[in-house]
């Protein structure tokens, strides 16, 4: 399975899980667990809030940078939930993608009145 199928059972999920859970109002953490939720019912591996340690100039930097979910090892997730979306939640999506290396990212924003408007695809050479 690559990047592309995994998306597309991504994408379904998610919009499973906006309607399930009746819509834009909750917090993040409530989308994102019921998403790492329905993903696993689809049969795909979801690593939550993973840590990807962060060097600068060769010295390892105390803070990581915590991914909201990857899935299957190839595709990040970052959710959201807020009314108005910024563009720069897929600039955020693309120095993930660079610093992880992966090519295929999606910006999930929950807060949608419908969830399909609010998926972001975001690419790093894919």
């Amino acid at each position: 399975m690559d990047e592309n199928d995994i998306s597309r059972i991504i994408v379904d999920a998610a919009i499973e899980v906006h309607r399930a859970l009746g819509g834009p109002g909750l917090l993040e953490s409530v989308y994102e667990e019921a998403l790492v939720e329905e993903l696993g019912l689809r049969g795909l591996n979801v690593d939550r809030q993973q840590p990807v340690p962060l060097s600068y100039k060769g010295r390892l930097l105390a803070t990581p940078l915590r991914l909201d979910l990857r899935v299957n090892g190839l595709v990040l997730v970052d959710n959201k939930a807020v009314g108005v979306f910024n563009p720069i939640f897929e600039a955020q999506m693309l120095t993930y993608l660079r610093l992880t290396r992966l090519k295929l990212g999606l910006v999930i924003n929950f807060g949608e009145r419908l969830v399909k408007d609010g998926i972001h695809r975001v690419v790093n050479q894919l």
